[in-house]
């Protein structure tokens, strides 16, 4: 943040990122509403710099950097989780947008669909899918048998799997009968076909699985092979999950923390 002539307004900033228009951009600055660096900023005059300063508006962390891009798809079933297979099996690169390199954050199995971010913003893409920042993804499962109350019981207590104990944080009953269930299932946990393993681990393996949300973003009315840019205040909420999640303390997932994430966020 400058003080001096160097820099870009910050009303000006606010306005190219799509957050308002410049007067009401003026407003939310002068209410107390933005952020630079932790730090209320009241004072219109003020010029900072969008490649290193971090932008929050009422809480929610601000992108400023336009080249970054953040795509939700919903993954069909026999598409492998990769921007590239070495097998030549259907991947991820066909559903990325323009000439942009994307990452793909976290993965599903090739037997699951649902919800998968693309970004080429490989930090955040790292920091989202690494078990360390704990970030909850909710399924819905379709497995054989009827679910019962301790079935469910089960999950949210917790089973043994060969790679350690794991439990889902929710777990609720949607339908089902003496032949097949559908349950949502709300996990935090990185670990390969872990929403597979918990439900076989109790009797009930699963025949469908679809993934409907990642952090705060949702699969909503997306068919499989579509994708979708994510609005700002997607983008807004993503970063702010992953803000949020960094700040967390570690938890017992089984898994060894991850890196630290280098320098500044460009928010």
């Amino acid at each position: 943040m400058n003080a001096n002539n160097e820099g870009v307004r910050l009303q000006k900033v606010l306005a190219n990122a799509g957050v308002a228009s410049r007067r009401a951009s003026e407003e939310l600055i002068l209410a107390g509403s933005v952020k630079v660096n932790g730090k209320v900023v009241k004072e219109l005059g003020t010029r900072i710099d969008p490649t290193q300063d971090m932008v929050s508006v009422k809480g929610t962390p601000i992108q400023l950097d336009a080249s970054r891009v953040y795509l939700a798809l919903n993954k069909p079933i026999g598409v492998i989780s990769s921007m590239s297979d070495e097998f030549g099996r259907p991947d991820l690169s066909q559903y990325a947008l323009r000439d942009d390199r994307v990452y793909n954050v976290g993965r599903l199995d090739a037997d699951t669909s649902g919800l998968i971010i693309l970004t080429n913003d490989g930090e955040l893409a790292n920091m989202l899918a690494h078990p360390k920042y704990g970030v909850t993804k909710t399924y819905v499962a379709k497995v054989e048998g009827q679910i019962s109350s301790q079935d469910l019981n089960k999950l949210l207590n917790g089973v043994e799997l060969e790679d350690g104990p794991m439990k889902a944080d929710k777990a609720n009953l949607i339908d089902g009968n003496a032949w097949e269930s559908l349950v949502e299932i709300v996990i935090h946990s990185g670990k390969n076909r872990v929403v597979r393993r918990l439900f076989e681990a109790i009797g009930h393996p699963v025949t469908e699985l679809v993934r409907r949300q990642f952090g705060p973003i949702q699969l909503g009315p997306l068919k499989p092979g579509q994708t979708r840019l994510l609005s700002k205040v997607e983008v807004g909420a993503l970063l702010k999950a992953a803000q949020n999640s960094a700040n967390k303390p570690q938890t017992n997932s089984g898994a060894k923390p991850g890196p630290k994430p280098r320098g500044k966020r460009k928010w």
